[in-house]
């Protein structure tokens, strides 16, 4: 797990990349249960800069956004499985409901959401703006989500008992 770090780890080799002129993007999420629409999403931001550092949600704030049923795959596996796909160069996982505090310790050049967020409402917009970076929005592919592959697995759940 070379490219997992914690946050506080992260911020002086991010800073020190960006001081060598490197663009820094950032992006967060939950990532359970990868599929295709993530890696598509993961390889779409990181042609918007140099190296790409994705923030996966905790287990503990997980459950709170998404129920207790959720993370179906625990932090670490996920952390894992993201840092080891070639467009990813860095992860960190952090414990609150919203990366703001690791936005504002990572201080990225670009924050990229999926395209259901406005850019008005994404989560460290300010901080990043402020630094003169910019946000961006990248469409998500139909039909590629954790919850339709949920739900097709419950609707065909009899199938795997046969």
């Amino acid at each position: 797990m070379a490219n997992i770090f914690t946050r506080e780890d992260l911020a002086p080799i991010l800073h020190g990349l960006q001081s060598e002129g490197n663009k820094i993007v950032f992006t967060n999420g939950v990532f359970d249960i990868l599929h295709k629409g993530h890696v598509e999403y993961l390889n779409r931001a990181k042609e918007l800069g140099d190296f790409l550092i994705v923030g996966i949600n905790s287990d503990t704030s997980v459950k709170k956004i998404k129920g207790e049923k959720r993370p179906i795959v625990n932090e670490k596996d996920r952390a894992f499985i993201i840092s080891n796909l070639k467009s990813v160069d860095y992860v960190c996982i952090f414990e609150e409901d919203t990366p703001y505090e690791t936005i504002d310790m990572l201080q990225p050049d670009i924050l990229v959401k999926g395209a259901d967020w406005k850019v008005e409402d994404v989560v460290g917009r300010d901080i990043v703006e402020a630094r003169g970076g910019k946000v961006v929005t990248i469409e998500y592919l139909d039909g590629k989500s954790t919850t339709n592959i949920i739900k097709k697995i419950l609707s065909e759940g009899s199938l795997w008992e046969k």
